[in-house]
């Protein structure tokens, strides 16, 4: 999913074109779909809605949703796709959804540690609280900080090759440059390499993501006027654990 962090790094038509290659539809867009499901039936605002996978998917199934991406070429791929039509596709932020017009709000594929400072982090919390009714619902995940998963981040450990329709095959890989604490939770600096075997270019992708403590998530949410129900470790709905990969967070806006 793209925030307005990363949406320059969607204007290479090939990027776009590898995104969902990269990112199919998995076990947490199924988590997503049954969460929604089981919830009140009202409208849905996806944040860093990316390609629209999950927005369009929801919309399939009789949902009411928006979809929110700052990066154009993102949207398009979205409006696209099956049950697109269905979708209101705004380009912009959590600050361009409607105020209290939305019961649930997703913000998925890691997009909470796009916002690697504070200031950031609790403007979006804020924008979202405003766009969901009373007792409206967030959802969203972040990688667990404990079971720091940046040492894969090395290329010998996430190689891997995607092989394109119209990209063509493409070897994709990641390179750990720095992990900074602070005395919070980590930011980590990492390279994503995507090596073209049809033009033999590589174009490097820098990145860098907050990784907050549940601590730290729960602080922020209860200041941003969030109780958090529920907290999930990872996908399959286990509890959070220590060593759990995931920190999934179900809240109500109070």
């Amino acid at each position: 999913m793209t925030t307005p962090e990363t949406t320059s790094l969607y204007t290479d038509v090939r990027l776009v074109a590898l995104y969902d290659a990269l990112n199919p539809f998995a076990a947490d867009t199924a988590f997503y779909l049954d969460l929604a499901a089981t919830l009140p039936r009202a409208p849905i605002v996806d944040i860093g809605c990316g390609t629209g996978l999950l927005a369009s998917e929801l919309a399939r199934r009789g949902h009411d949703v928006t979809g929110i991406d700052p990066a154009h070429a993102m949207l398009e791929v979205a409006r696209r796709r099956a049950g697109g039509a269905q979708v209101r596709w705004i380009e912009g932020d959590a600050s361009a959804a409607t105020p209290s017009g939305a019961g649930l709000a997703l913000m998925t594929g890691h997009v909470a540690q796009v916002f690697v400072n504070d200031a950031s982090w609790r403007a979006t919390l804020i924008a979202i609280r405003r766009a969901l009714c009373p007792g409206g619902w967030l959802a969203f995940e972040s990688r667990n900080p404990q079971a720091r998963p940046w040492e894969q981040w090395t290329p010998e450990r996430s190689r891997r090759t995607v092989d394109h329709p119209v990209v063509g095959p493409t070897d994709v890989w990641q390179r750990l440059i720095e992990v900074r604490s602070d005395g919070v939770g980590p930011r980590v600096r990492f390279d994503t390499h995507y090596r073209f075997s049809l033009t033999e270019d590589e174009v490097v992708v820098p990145s860098e993501l907050r990784f907050r403590t549940k601590e730290e998530l729960a602080a922020t949410l209860d200041e941003a006027g969030f109780n958090v129900t529920q907290w999930y470790g990872d996908w399959s709905g286990a509890p959070l654990s220590a060593d759990a990969p995931e920190l999934i967070v179900v809240a109500t806006r109070s």
